[in-house]
């Protein structure tokens, strides 16, 4: 399906917006309008926070389209591309509504994107040891996994580092990207509270099916709790292909010491998160060995 573009489409696709992302004036005015024309369900979730499986389970839930927003993924964070917002508001993607999940930073840039189109991101709080744990098991088991990196890239020797220097590389390559994402994202929540739908981990194990149901009612494509939990369960079959590791608290403790989790704290610490979501991003279920 080939989307209709004016000349007012093709003109905003190659409009070049402000410094910090912004556009202004007229073609501001056009990409809200298009925004308004349709919902859009954005999990812009840090890797190995369950992003993959809700997802999934919210296409289950609302018939919805998977399309990746980004240029190219290619071993760095997610910046969303232009095009292919226009293309999907144009109905050149698909009649569907877009489901994404990317692993995108708050900076500046990207929260006029989102802004342009009036777009409601739902981010996952998870402890960050926890997900570098799961990241761990990935790089081991998944050989298409290391060939994209976060922001870096995956040496070639991974596989043959002893565990010490695994721990090692998890910690000082890519803590600095998760330390960076927590603070963007929570700033940009206590600014826009409205815009930004922030979930847990834990509340997420515990009732899987309402933390589908908060997301999709912020996201604007609200359904019934019975609707998310068949959702749920239909992808819960297949968890493995979701990339639906284990799901288990705390088992950042068994991978990392506390240097290396003292050095996390270093990293948050310069944003100054707030106590309680510090605490909660360090969380370990036992002091490690």
């Amino acid at each position: 399906m080939c989307p209709v573009l004016d000349e007012t489409a093709i003109s905003a696709a190659f409009a070049q917006p402000d410094n910090d992302g912004t556009f202004a004036g007229a073609y501001g005015e056009y990409l809200h309008s298009l925004g308004a024309r349709r919902p859009a369900i954005i999990f812009a979730f840090p890797p190995k926070a369950a992003g993959t499986f809700l997802r999934s389970a919210a296409i289950e839930a609302v018939n919805g389209q998977l399309v990746r927003i980004v240029h190219a993924q290619g071993g760095r964070d997610a910046q969303p591309y232009l095009p292919i917002l226009l293309s999907y508001y144009l109905g050149g993607l698909s009649e569907s509504t877009l489901v994404t999940h990317v692993h995108m930073q708050a900076l500046p840039a990207n929260r006029r994107f989102l802004e342009a189109f009036d777009l409601r991101p739902v981010i996952m709080l998870r402890p960050i040891a926890d997900m570098l744990a799961s990241y761990w098991d990935m790089l081991e088991s998944d050989q298409a996994a290391r060939q994209d990196g976060l922001n870096c890239t995956i040496p070639e020797g991974f596989l043959e580092f002893s565990r010490e220097r695994k721990a090692n590389y998890l910690i000082d390559i890519f803590g600095p990207w998760y330390a960076g994402y927590f603070a963007t994202w929570l700033e940009y929540a206590r600014e826009q509270p409205d815009r930004v739908c922030v979930l847990n981990y834990g509340e997420f194990l515990r009732d899987p099916t309402e933390t589908l149901s908060v997301a999709l009612q912020h996201a604007g494509v609200p359904r019934s709790q019975d609707a998310c939990r068949r959702a749920i369960e239909a992808v819960w079959n297949e968890r493995g292909l979701h990339r639906f590791n284990r799901g288990t608290q705390g088992r950042g403790s068994s991978y990392f010491s506390w240097r290396h989790i003292d050095h996390l704290a270093r990293m948050l610490d310069h944003y100054g998160i707030p106590a309680s979501e510090f605490t909660y991003l360090l969380k370990t279920s036992s002091k490690p060995a």
